[in-house]
């Protein structure tokens, strides 16, 4: 089974530089990634555009939310198969990515992933996020992110608490979302405020010329 992207330019148009690396990915997801639970059988023949590209589409708002910062940190809550968490690094080695995953067997997935990539920019750490919270409060020499990143890990009433604590004052969080994303905002607006959390929106994010664009909400920190 081919990929309906494989060849296609959009790939080197929206990933550059990071698409050898990608490559490597995306062969890994076609070999494994069903077998091992990370992608579902329907997913196998899309992997491009529905896990790949759909985790790039997040890039620009990272960069713009570390710009002019020193320290360009990203905390990837729930990094799974690695979607966005190892797409992003991939396409941003400036940036210092931490990958958040409670499960021992994708904590494994990832690991392999960052070794065969030769990805130099990723620490990954087993844990809930409420445990790596609980870290930040408790060590004082443990900086907040500058950037916290998800996909598809939980409803936005829940995912203030996982997420924006995790951020440092004028951090941003940035996570991929479905269409229902405007109502997911309006619901959770208390738990987004009660985390320090404004300005809540939702965006549409490219994906690739031709291709059916994502959502992604931005929340800025106090």
């Amino acid at each position: 089974m081919t990929d309906e992207l494989d060849g296609s330019p959009i790939l080197n148009d929206v990933l550059g530089d990071a698409l050898p690396m990608l490559e490597v990915f995306h062969a890994k997801l076609e070999r494994e990634g069903e077998p091992r639970g990370l992608i579902g059988p329907r997913d196998v023949d899309i992997i491009w555009e529905r896990h790949i590209l759909n985790s790039a589409a997040i890039v620009p708002f990272i960069r713009e939310a570390t710009d002019g910062m020193r320290f360009k940190t990203v905390a990837d809550v729930g990094s799974g198969g690695g979607f966005p968490g190892i797409v992003a690094a991939a396409c941003l080695p400036d940036h210092e990515f931490t990958l958040i995953e409670p499960m021992e067997r994708r904590v494994e997935w990832l690991e392999e992933c960052v070794n065969e990539m030769g990805l130099k920019n990723v620490t990954i750490i087993r844990a809930r996020s409420e445990e790596v919270i609980t870290s930040l409060r408790k060590d004082r020499s443990k900086h907040p992110y500058a950037v916290v990143t998800c996909r598809a890990v939980a409803p936005m009433t829940k995912l203030s608490g996982w997420t924006l604590p995790l951020l440092k004052p004028q951090g941003r969080l940035v996570a991929l979302k479905g269409r229902s994303a405007p109502a997911e905002i309006e619901k959770a607006a208390k738990m987004i405020a009660k985390f320090k959390g404004v300005r809540p929106r939702a965006v549409e994010a490219p994906v690739g010329p031709g291709l059916e664009s994502t959502h992604v909400v931005l929340v800025d920190k106090k």
